[in-house]
């Protein structure tokens, strides 16, 4: 585990999302920023009380800084779940109070915690007595039609007081019935203001701000009012956006891998893990890495044959991971 005291600000930061951000996604976009903070799927705290735990919370050494995202509600069994998350290595304990889909809702846990401020502060006390790295809430600004910014602000406040030092913001309303995930990352207006409003308010507190963010143009403006930004899915679709931050935003000076060196990099470890996994029964394949790279030439001449390349069926079941360099020969000219 990385050393708390030589852990990089959370100034930077890709949101965990769903199907998206697993180990492989992380170690790619390892490869592309060594400083921005990364974040795993959600993880239930059933799946770690009365599941395969290795399979939930394996990963690699190289994605330090990385935090472990749960979901649940009951204080007890986060409080395990979180002791489990620092024995494996994580550098800190996300509580998810953001997810709005009926499924997190049925399980008492996600968006819907906002309502419980109070269960929410006892789940943060317990984590926090279990284990000795960060605990921090990802959560919105409000549920379904309640929309004044008192309501974030005492929920936060309430939080505050069992311990919680750092709140991931995102931005906009959870509605809770009506609305599909992918209608609440878009339909509920974004209110930045209440981001920077809750960093005038409580500036002991670290404050990062979540939902939207697509350019460098927007961090910078954003970083203006709050402690630190988290990129969702632009951090995926267009990975090479991170390509600058580690010398923008945390003033490295080291110079940050090619394109071509990003794919070089990415050929031995898929080899590692296909030879580990692919037959052992975990159904581990060629596109369950090369899934998470499709965007890294977005914009170029030849992305689109890169992409093609890599989304080939015939050539990714031969599960040869050359396919990754065949890709990058397809760019025009080879990408830098």
């Amino acid at each position: 585990m990385t050393s708390s005291a030589k852990l990089p600000s959370r100034r930077l930061s890709v949101a965990p999302m769903m199907d998206w951000t697993d180990r492989h996604c992380r170690v790619f976009h390892r490869q592309i920023t060594r400083r921005t903070w990364l974040y795993t799927e959600m993880v239930t705290t059933g799946a770690l009380v009365y599941g395969d735990v290795a399979r939930h919370l394996d990963f690699n050494d190289v994605e330090h800084p990385v935090a472990l995202q749960l979901g649940g509600s009951e204080p007890a069994d986060l409080a395990k779940s979180a002791k489990l998350g620092e024995q494996w290595g994580y550098d800190e304990i996300n509580l998810n109070c953001g997810c709005p889909s009926e499924r997190v809702q049925k399980g008492a846990f996600g968006a819907c915690l906002m309502a419980e401020p109070k269960l929410v502060a006892d789940c943060v006390k317990a984590m926090r007595d279990a284990v000795s790295i960060d605990v921090t809430v990802k959560h919105r600004i409000g549920i379904d039609h309640v929309e004044t910014y008192d309501f974030v602000r005492d929920f936060v406040g309430t939080l505050a007081e069992a311990g919680c030092k750092t709140f991931i913001v995102h931005a906009r309303n959870a509605i809770l019935k009506g609305l599909s995930p992918k209608e609440n990352r878009e339909i509920p207006p974004l209110k930045p203001e209440y981001a920077y409003q809750l960093k005038r308010d409580f500036p002991q507190l670290e404050i990062l701000i979540n939902g939207g963010i697509k350019t460098l143009e927007e961090i910078d403006l954003h970083l203006q009012h709050v402690d630190g930004v988290m990129l969702g899915r632009e951090a995926y679709h267009n990975p090479w956006v991170m390509a600058t931050f580690d010398a923008r935003y945390y003033g490295d000076e080291a110079a940050p891998k090619t394109r071509a060196q990003v794919i070089e990099a990415m050929v031995p470890y898929i080899e590692e893990q296909l030879a580990r996994y692919g037959n052992n029964g975990t159904g581990l394949r060629l596109n369950s890495i090369t899934r998470h790279m499709l965007g890294l030439m977005a914009g170029l001449p030849g992305a689109r044959a890169f992409r093609q390349t890599l989304s080939d069926s015939k050539k990714l079941a031969a599960g040869n991971p050359a396919l990754l360099l065949e890709a990058l020969s397809r760019m025009q000219p080879l990408a830098a």
